[in-house]
């Protein structure tokens, strides 16, 4: 019997992008509403109903007001807001972490899917805070540069306004200044971090692809490993995953003859239109600093790539079916 889904948001980037992706099964049934009765609160109640899992594509209010129209006990949800990815009863979307993460979206009815930055940013960092590698009060801090879809319809449109005087596009641009970015709750809550990081997102002229940027000293970990050591804890936790890759390590001498650096440095859009998160770990070892950088493309492992993932593990489906 076919599985009916239903997306709630269908015309933002995300929700756009799992309908492309929902349109590879023919296990499933789309439940469609009428465009002008998608605010409807009675129809858009009978299709989150009728749904054995519904994608929540909204602004958190909304999604908060969606769950609660969710009457029907066997109705699974993911949610791609940020509203419920820190609240007890849901689980965090990410499964990769570890065994049992993946064990509980499985057995899960609520499944926050998480953030672009935040996933670059806890795979990154797990692992080491996790073996207590790095201090939970390390002062962390990080940058990630993103493609402008990241911003939803509203940016996209500014980014591709024609007129020549369009601000947007004359240099990156780092936004959040107020140091208070929507997912640096989440980051602490799944990385095991005690302090805020000092988190800096740049948004730059091009469309998609993501990468987090996070400086290490290594002498201030709780176990003072070289670079090559901090890459192989990585290799180990992620060695056998089919979304999450450790590149070759990199330090200066390899770094000539490494076949991942362009023009010498590296591509962040090389993830595009794939569900990938590639984790590359630099190391400098005589001054005592190393370098993690990972990256995906933000509508896909960062957005809708990653809810087909947790969709397909929560109706036992093989986790990598149509990605």
């Amino acid at each position: 019997m076919k599985k009916k889904i239903f997306v709630d948001g269908l015309s933002g980037t995300t929700g756009l992008g799992i309908n492309e992706r929902l349109s590879k099964y023919d296990n499933i049934e789309l439940i469609k509403i009428d465009y002008d009765k998608r605010r409807d609160i009675n129809e858009r109640k009978k299709c989150l109903n009728e749904a054995d899992l519904v994608f929540l594509c909204l602004p958190d209010e909304a999604a908060r007001e969606a769950v609660s129209l969710v009457t029907n006990p066997s109705t699974k949800i993911i949610d791609a807001s940020t509203a419920h990815r820190t609240i007890s009863g849901w689980t965090y979307g990410l499964p990769e972490l570890s065994p049992s993460h993946k064990e509980e979206i499985k057995n899960s009815k609520r499944v926050s899917n998480p953030g672009c930055h935040a996933t670059a940013f806890v795979l990154s960092l797990y692992p080491l805070i996790k073996n207590n590698i790095m201090p939970a009060d390390y002062p962390v801090s990080c940058q990630s540069i993103t493609g402008y879809s990241g911003g939803g319809k509203n940016l996209i449109e500014k980014y591709e306004d024609k007129n020549k005087d369009n601000p947007y596009t004359k240099a990156p641009r780092p936004y959040s200044l107020g140091l208070n970015h929507k997912h640096l709750k989440e980051m602490m809550v799944h990385t095991g971090l005690v302090n805020s990081p000092i988190f800096l997102p740049i948004v730059a002229n091009y469309y998609k692809g993501l990468a987090t940027i996070i400086p290490i000293h290594t002498s201030l970990l709780n176990k003072k490993l070289k670079g090559k050591e901090l890459y192989n804890v990585l290799a180990h936790h992620y060695k056998n995953q089919k979304f999450v890759k450790v590149m070759p390590y990199i330090d200066e001498e390899s770094l000539g003859d490494y076949k991942y650096i362009f023009d010498g440095g590296l591509d962040i859009t090389a993830c595009n239109d794939t569900n990938l998160a590639e984790i590359f770990v630099i190391g400098n070892d005589e001054k005592n600093i190393s370098m993690i950088i990972t990256r995906l493309d933000n509508l896909g492992k960062g957005a809708s790539g990653a809810a087909i993932q947790n969709m397909n593990l929560m109706l036992g489906y093989e986790e990598d079916l149509n990605l």
